[in-house]
């Protein structure tokens, strides 16, 4: 007896290559978005326009580049946006590897995503301080200083949930060679140099000192591991896995 069509095991497997394909491309995007983003919001920015320890000539610097801080702002904003659905889409692709770990890194990225929000709230109220915004009564450039502060350091919390994250993902890349095993011990360095960094920075008083140093630490195998991630999902990411792991 002959038959038409795709089975039931065909269409399952049709529509699970499509949920993968969009699902790479759509984390990919993302990834590229956020570079794109982040490198503008941080470096761009902050980093020009926040000098640590000097709340005058931040202020100063702020006030006269207010549109730009605050397109900088506006740009972790929607940072904080995109990588919800980037977390969503990597459950999505890793799921073959193990459906428990991959929820689990998609739920250690969303916590990383909270916190991003959480820094965005003191960017803004920094802002406001050294603008003298509305309601800012007596407080001035020193409390503005201080939010901005205060975004580093949640924004450093986050980044450690960010570190598990990647840890987990490349743990289930080793595991189960869904990706290539040096993708995955490379994001599993990027994430132990994010943990550590911010360890150090709440452990040690003169964190100053090494500061130059853990950047180091931090920036090499972050952007070796994520722009290599970025290649593989816009790349090969859809491609059906060779792994038979399924989630419990």
């Amino acid at each position: 007896m002959t038959t038409t069509g795709l089975t039931r095991p065909d269409i399952a497997d049709v529509d699970d290559a499509q949920a993968r394909r969009r699902a790479a491309r759509i984390a990919g995007l993302g990834y590229v978005a956020v570079f794109v983003l982040a490198i503008f919001a941080n470096f761009v920015v902050r980093e020009s326009l926040v000098h640590p320890g000097d709340a005058a000539a931040t202020a100063a610097d702020v006030a006269a580049s207010e549109s730009l801080f605050r397109g900088g702002l506006a740009a972790f904003v929607v940072v904080f946006l995109i990588d919800v659905p980037i977390a969503w889409a990597l459950y999505v692709l890793f799921r073959p590897a193990g459906r428990d770990q991959s929820l689990l890194a998609a739920w250690f990225r969303l916590v990383y995503t909270v916190m991003l929000g959480v820094a965005a709230v003191f960017m803004f109220l920094g802002l406001q301080l050294v603008t003298g915004g509305p309601g800012t009564g007596t407080m001035g450039p020193e409390a503005g200083l201080l939010m901005f502060e205060a975004f580093d350091y949640a924004w450093l919390v986050g980044l450690f949930a960010f570190g598990v994250h990647l840890v987990l993902l490349g743990r289930m890349i080793v595991a189960s060679r869904i990706a290539p095993v040096w993708l995955g011990w490379t994001l599993i360095v990027a994430g132990v140099a994010y943990g550590l960094d911010t360890l150090a920075v709440t452990l040690l008083p003169d964190y100053a000192a090494i500061a130059d140093l853990m950047l180091m630490v931090v920036l090499i195998p972050s952007v070796a591991a994520e722009l290599s991630f970025t290649v593989w999902l816009l790349v090969t990411g859809w491609r059906r896995p060779r792994v038979a792991a399924e989630a419990a």
